[in-house]
């Protein structure tokens, strides 16, 4: 294996890094290191977004810029990126059109959050594409303004886009150079006393330091590790970051199948998956926020088998299988199989979850997916069903329905499954008798985000509500008009 420390830009010039406590995150690099202190702590846990920076990255032949939370992100994941901060925007006392709409329009209360926001806005306006007050809305969801000073903030910004120019565009051509001269097929590894930070470059690599290493920690975006770090407080001495890993960061159309490798993003899985069906663009609006959704990755929201997790639900309905291998053995399961009880899956030690295969939507499947969460955006679902049946002769002939929050594991109701099938969508009697099954499906748990009657009272609704769909073959019988994420299609 052929090694080499950290690389990243920042302020134009290549910071290397050849030593560093693995989990150090970007947000206390910056602030206890480098006195950067305009990128502010808030939550610690990616929810507030007052510790917003811009990540640049050639995806496409194109530098983007995407949001990330640097309280929950680990420097090491910094790799090959360029990081901007709220204090690079201003050049020779002149702000960044972000910076001026701000002041212009009087968007900052007590200011605490402002830097989080103009990050955000900022990789907005990098976009191009004119004022669009939607894509304002969705791009500050993860930004939380405690002093409910959002619609001079939603000015500022609709201002700000339509004033295109900025130097980064101005000198893009030189980043894109400078980041090109920073990629290679070398591995990171950034070692700290007896701990260390790797970040492979191919499987094997990847494979080879799992099998030596069999306590170290996998990590995919740091949505769901990076609390483990700051809410925790747990040690992970051993890091392995999936991000580098060229057969991981694969998205392909297969043909019959759509490939989703692990370390693919949200943001990068977001318009092949929501190919599949409007209710699945707008989950995928509602998944986090944009921070979350350009950080974390398909392969992590599985691999963590989180009861509640967004993505599961919706891969199990549509009859995805997982992919692992360890030490050169590759093997295949459906991925209701994955999950096996309350934080724990069918994964061996040393084993890596490498992609997931979602078959092609099939001629005549019909596809519904509920969210039902406290908030529009960025909340967690107290309820999540995924169901897909398909129709013979006005009958249900096949289904598939899975649920998140109901079980220590995202799991199929397979017990309402077999009751639906043979029965008409439309007939309210067998619906019942079906939904009446729940019970058989799933014990769910009392807490502070709902109780288990809500619970078991909410999946019922929504299994009729998506079969009152399919009954009438639209939509808009039962849906009222989404604050965001687009109108529903029949």
């Amino acid at each position: 294996m052929t090694t080499r420390p950290l690389r990243f830009l920042h302020r134009g010039q290549v910071v290397e890094i050849a030593t560093v406590p693995p989990m150090t995150t970007v947000l206390d690099w910056l602030r206890l290191q480098k006195r950067l202190t305009g990128t502010k702590e808030g939550c610690g846990e990616g929810d507030c977004g007052a510790c917003t920076v811009a990540l640049g990255r050639v995806k496409g032949g194109r530098l983007i810029y995407e949001p990330a939370n640097a309280c929950i992100l680990l420097l090491g994941q910094l790799d090959g990126a360029e990081l901007v901060t709220v204090e690079d925007l201003a050049v020779g006392g002149r702000l960044h059109p972000v910076q001026q709409a701000l002041v212009d329009h009087h968007g900052s209360q007590c200011g605490f959050c402002t830097p989080g926001f103009v990050m955000s806005l900022f990789t907005l306006h990098q976009e191009g594409g004119g004022a669009d007050r939607e894509a304002v809305l969705s791009r500050i969801s993860g930004n939380l303004c405690r002093c409910t000073g959002y619609r001079p903030i939603v000015d500022a910004a609709e201002a700000a886009l339509a004033v295109p120019n900025d130097r980064f565009r101005a000198r893009a051509a030189e980043t894109v150079a400078q980041l090109a001269r920073l990629r290679d097929d070398k591995d990171l590894f950034v070692a700290d006393g007896e701990g260390f930070f790797a970040a492979p470059a191919s499987l094997d690599a990847l494979c080879a330091l799992a099998e030596a290493h069999p306590d170290a920690t996998l990590l995919g975006g740091a949505t769901d590790v990076g609390l483990w770090i700051t809410k925790q407080l747990r040690t992970l001495p051993k890091i392995l970051h999936t991000g580098r890993v060229t057969e991981l960061r694969r998205l392909a159309d297969d043909g019959d199948s759509l490939s989703i490798g692990a370390a693919v993003t949200y943001a990068e899985a977001r318009q092949a998956l929501s190919a599949f069906d409007p209710d699945v663009a707008l989950l995928l609006e509602r998944l986090g926020s944009a921070q979350v959704r350009a950080a974390g990755t398909i392969g992590g929201n599985v691999a963590n088998g989180s009861p509640i997790g967004d993505t599961p639900p919706l891969l199990i309905a549509l009859g995805a299988t997982v992919e692992l291998q360890k030490a050169g053995v590759v093997r295949q399961l459906p991925i209701e199989r994955f999950f096996l009880a309350y934080g724990r899956q069918d994964r061996q030690p040393s084993e890596v979850l490498t992609r997931i295969i979602v078959p092609k939507r099939a001629a005549g499947l019909h596809l519904r997916v509920f969210k039902i969460a406290k908030r529009f955006d960025q909340d967690i679902s107290s309820v999540m069903v995924a169901l897909a049946v398909t129709l013979e002769g006005g009958r249900i002939a096949s289904a598939r329905i899975a649920f998140g929050g109901m079980a220590g594991i995202p799991k199929r109701a397979t017990a309402v499954e077999a009751a639906l099938v043979g029965a008409a969508p439309a007939d309210e009697a067998a619906v019942a008798t079906a939904v009446a099954r729940l019970a058989e499906d799933f014990t769910p748990l009392d807490d502070h985000r709902a109780s288990a009657a809500y619970r078991l009272t909410v999946a019922g609704n929504l299994i009729r509500k998506a079969l009152a769909e399919i009954a009438a073959g639209e939509r808009s019988s039962t849906r009222i008009a989404p604050l965001r994420g687009g109108a529903h299609a029949a």
